[in-house]
């Protein structure tokens, strides 16, 4: 039997309207064309990562303090957060391919003059224009993925996505750690401006041109989406900034919060008297996409526990970014030699729920084991439940990627451009949106623990306790040789007991912190059971995806 007859007989059946709905003009060089999709999400990844790590060497090189400072973060993140909705209308007014190219061009750019920036208020726009192009990339190289990337090749595609953006997350403490001590603090900008334009030669030439979509009817609105995009950000803004200045007691927070609600509540008014041809919102109405969006967030908040609480956990015993940097640096190594694995089980049939499952429960043990936290840990002792951790998070988001990827296929994804689109933006902002609603909620829980246990903890260290009293004596008799005086080392004294009673409070808040997380991964298991069961899986999509191109050859 011939290897086109034979792949015909092992070919699944595809349901009719996906089927109609491939690509028929897939792309001739599938490994340019993956590498450009999983560098278009890690590069953003990154991006930010670093900025935040590097947050310090830039405010001295700008030369300004904490509050002008808190902002630098937001600028870059508000933007990414802007630019989610209202990208449907710029990718289906002028084409995903053109919009990405241009965008990433200006991204490269502004990341390789950001470094030589002294001037505070040029820093916020430049920022803030390097937030708007690079949040294209992870709408416009998804719905890329979704029309172009060949079916055999969907589940290493995936496998790969993961471990660009997981990899990114976990291998940056280290990687700046590198660039500051051995080259410049500068190439936390000068990193993205390097691999961008591999970015854009990948899709240049590994992904074929696509026709403009038609725009029959109403001519499609741009102020609904501005309210949208705008009313989102400021939103964001709000929940970035409302700890610092302290919630409801802040004017700013108050005026960005209401901002954003009522310019929401305009799109929403926008959308009920003129629906935008653009956008399929109907097409979001099913389960299984608001259950994985459901299930992102979470995701997004179980990995607050390599990107803050362990970072937070030893930085608050004096560490910076090159020494608590190997505690989740095991975690990117696990990730790099369980991709493979990943993709094998997924194009082995494995039900992309199962693996999704397997990894939220990996990622509670570990969260379970990391429990045991005491203000003594180093980054040495991370590294058994890094490991477990790091397989957790791989797990989980090729799972979750994967399943996300089957329900847009099989949901009738492929019908339009519109809404692959709509997809796309609506898992960029669950991402974006989502991801900040877990950094506020983990900020505030820790903080508000941490003031908990430092007043119990307060309540066993009085002035007339004599334990109090031994360990003040103690402490000062070591310090007494380096002080003008009794007083001075008693007074020096009262203050390490208080920063020793302080790092206790935030070892036990750190021990709540991985206690949360845990139980948020039980509830996701609970959630991907009551997903419902999708036609295909990736075995058959890869059956499905070889014999279309065996009967492509065989006609030519």
């Amino acid at each position: 039997m011939s290897a086109s007859a034979s792949a015909n007989v092992a070919a699944p059946a595809a349901p009719p309207r996906f089927a109609a709905a491939l690509p028929a003009d897939l792309s001739h060089s599938p490994v340019l064309g993956i590498v450009g999709v999983i560098l278009g999400a890690g590069i953003v990844t990154l991006a930010g990562r670093l900025l935040t790590l590097g947050l310090a060497d830039l405010k001295g090189n700008v030369g300004i303090g904490f509050d002008e400072g808190a902002w630098i973060g937001s600028a870059f993140n508000v933007a990414l957060m802007f630019i989610g909705p209202l990208i449907v209308y710029f990718g289906a007014l002028l084409g995903t391919r053109p919009v990405l190219l241009a965008c990433a061009g200006v991204f490269t750019l502004v990341s390789l003059y950001l470094p030589f920036v002294h001037s505070y208020s040029l820093l916020i726009v430049l920022l803030a224009v390097a937030g708007l192009t690079a949040g294209t990339f992870y709408p416009l190289t998804l719905s890329f993925a979704l029309r172009n990337i060949p079916l055999r090749y969907l589940a290493i595609t995936l496998a790969l996505y993961a471990l660009c953006v997981e990899g990114s997350v976990n291998f940056a403490p280290s990687l700046y750690g590198f660039q500051r001590d051995y080259l410049s603090w500068r190439w936390m900008f000068w990193t993205s401006a390097i691999v961008t334009p591999i970015m854009m030669a990948c899709i240049y030439y590994g992904i074929p041109r696509s026709p403009r979509p038609s725009r029959s009817g109403p001519a499609p609105s741009f102020i609904g989406f501005f309210y949208a995009s705008a009313g989102l950000s400021l939103l964001f803004a709000a929940l970035d900034q409302g700890e610092r200045l302290d919630w409801w007691r802040s004017g700013v927070f108050g005026a960005l919060f209401t901002a954003g609600i009522f310019l929401l509540l305009c799109a929403l008014v926008r959308r009920m008297r003129a629906p935008n041809p653009l956008v399929d919102l109907p097409y979001l109405r099913k389960w299984n996409t608001i259950g994985l969006g459901l299930g992102l967030y979470a995701f997004r908040f179980c990995l607050l526990a390599t990107i803050i609480i362990v970072p937070q956990s030893l930085s608050a015993r004096g560490l910076d970014a090159a020494q608590f940097g190997p505690a989740v640096l095991w975690t990117a190594v696990t990730e790099l030699l369980l991709a493979a694995v990943a993709a094998l089980l997924l194009n082995r049939g494995t039900d992309s729920r199962l693996l999704m499952a397997l990894g939220f429960a990996m990622i509670a043990w570990a969260c379970v084991v990391n429990a045991e936290y005491t203000s003594a840990w180093a980054a040495g002792n991370y590294f058994r439940s890094e490991l477990l951790m790091g397989a957790g998070q791989v797990f989980a988001m090729v799972g979750l990627v994967g399943t996300i990827v089957l329900q847009a296929l099989f949901s009738g994804g492929l019908d339009s451009a519109q809404r692959v689109l709509t997809f796309s933006a609506f898992f960029h902002v669950v991402r974006l949106f989502g991801g900040q609603v877990g950094v506020t909620v983990m900020g505030h829980f820790i903080a508000e623990r941490e003031k908990m246990h430092s007043f119990l903890l307060g309540l066993h260290v009085t002035p007339g306790n004599w334990i109090t009293a031994q360990a003040v004596t103690g402490v000062a008799g070591d310090l007494a040789a380096k002080s003008s005086g009794a007083a001075a080392a008693a007074g020096r004294a009262i203050g390490v007991v208080a920063g020793s009673v302080r790092l206790q409070a935030y070892a036990l808040s750190f021990n709540d912190a991985f206690d949360v997380i845990a139980w948020t991964c039980f509830v996701v298991l609970l959630l991907t059971a009551t997903l419902r069961r999708l036609p295909m899986n990736y075995r058959d999509l890869r059956a499905l995806g070889i014999d279309a191109e065996a009967r492509a050859r065989h006609t030519s």
